[in-house]
């Protein structure tokens, strides 16, 4: 799992007050919990914002006041009008503890059933992953070479013995569907055969 670096500061004091103050200087109230005590910081929004833009799941070393800590963003908190951050949790990493984290899944390859004319549907984005923190992959890459027209790839074909999905295994993550130009060339022979027949 990539690593991305992030400082922050230690929060003096507590409360709204300090965390309207904090935002006004372009900053977010955060906390880290999940070690041996809680640490309140503050960290630039504008980083923050650029590491939840990434198009990629990582993990966060963060540097507070010298004090550094590898984590995990765990809850965000948007304003409900402006969407700005108002607040994020990150849970401390350790070891031993497995974490649940969103992993995107990124598709591969040319269809059988595409090139045949049908369509590629991406019925999910990214799945609920629960895996210690070294056997946390940065995606799930789903080859579909091989899948044809009404042919699927459901969650449970995707587990694997290093992290446990969660959520339904018999949905569907992608499938390749008819277009009706498909349905109408394999009408069409069938067709001109009855025709045949008939004559």
């Amino acid at each position: 799992m990539k690593v991305v670096s992030m400082s922050g500061s230690l929060r003096e004091n507590v409360g709204k007050k300090d965390a309207r103050d904090l935002r006004l200087q372009g900053r977010v109230p955060c906390v880290v919990y999940g070690g041996e005590k809680e640490i309140r910081f503050s960290a630039e929004a504008k980083d923050l914002i650029e590491l939840f833009n990434k198009p990629e799941v990582c993990f966060v070393e963060l540097d507070i006041n010298g004090q550094k800590v590898k984590a995990v963003p765990q809850e965000v908190q948007f304003h409900k009008v402006t969407d700005s951050l108002l607040h994020v949790d990150f849970l401390e990493l350790r070891d031993d503890r497995p974490i649940s984290m969103a992993i995107p899944l990124v598709v591969t390859g040319n269809s059988v059933g595409v090139l045949k004319g049908g369509k590629l549907i991406k019925r999910m984005r990214r799945l609920q992953l629960r895996a210690l923190p070294a056997d946390m992959p940065e995606n799930i890459v789903i080859d579909i070479t091989k899948l044809d027209i009404a042919d699927e790839v459901k969650v449970k074909d995707l587990c694997n013995e290093k992290y446990k999905i969660m959520g339904d295994m018999t949905a569907a993550v992608v499938s390749i569907k008819a277009t009706r130009n498909v349905a109408a060339s394999a009408e069409a022979p069938a067709a001109e055969g009855e025709a045949a027949e008939a004559k």
